[in-house]
């Protein structure tokens, strides 16, 4: 491991899913209660969460429409139900994930956006996701510590297309070099940051140990910010 890459930037932009917040207690678990509360009793978390995690892999260019998050409930049932949950209670399960209760935020989120704008950074998102997102971050008290929301659904890119990282740039009014993006995917956050001209940075909390490049944690961030 070779020694940590600093970064002289003015802004810092996020990632969500899985950088910031999480599904909580789990994809499977919200699955599985509403499921039970139309009369599918019995469906294990742990199973959901396999199932969901397969049909997400297989899914190609997603672009979080409610028609394309439908087709992924029903792959995630396919076998453990009879019914259809799009023709069922997709509805109420799309609507559960719009919920703050629904979410969780890191433990280690709200120290790093404050240290970060401590410092005078300033920050932004770029995630991609549906409508849902802009309540849903005000809902957890997280909306105001963003100057911008980049959100795929808003402006017809999602990540890692350079557009998506070049409208926050733009939003912001700074030079691409001079922003930092992080998140927790190789190829949506660091992949996509680095050809839009960003600095990158990945997020991976369960890792072994940090080297270049990645980090385990929020708060390590202050150690790789010069200014």
């Amino acid at each position: 491991m070779g020694p940590p890459h600093r970064f002289a930037v003015r802004a810092v932009t996020f990632d969500i899913g899985g950088t910031l917040i999480a599904p909580w207690p789990s994809v499977g678990h919200i699955y599985a209660q509403v499921a039970a509360e139309h009369g599918h009793t019995g469906l294990a978390p742990e199973l959901l969460n396999q199932q969901f995690g397969s049909a997400w892999q297989a899914r190609k260019d997603f672009q979080h429409t409610q028609a394309q998050w439908a087709e992924l409930v029903d792959a995630t049932f396919f076998g453990l139900i009879d019914a259809i949950p799009s023709r069922t209670f997709f509805p109420q399960l799309f609507e559960r994930f719009a919920q703050p209760a629904a979410w969780r935020i890191f433990d280690d989120v709200r120290p790093a956006l404050d240290m970060l704008r401590s410092r005078g950074l300033r920050l932004g998102v770029i995630s991609n996701w549906d409508h849902r997102l802009r309540p849903l971050l005000r809902g957890l008290n997280l909306v105001d510590y963003f100057e911008c929301l980049v959100i795929s659904c808003e402006v017809g890119c999602s990540k890692p297309a350079r557009g998506a990282f070049e409208r926050a740039a733009k939003l912001m009014s700074l030079a691409p070099e001079t922003l930092l993006h992080i998140g927790d995917s190789p190829e949506m956050d660091v992949q996509g940051a680095r050809a839009a001209g960003f600095g990158a940075v990945l997020l991976d909390r369960d890792a072994g140990e940090a080297s270049r490049g990645t980090i385990r944690s929020l708060r390590d961030l202050g150690h790789l910010i010069t200014g």
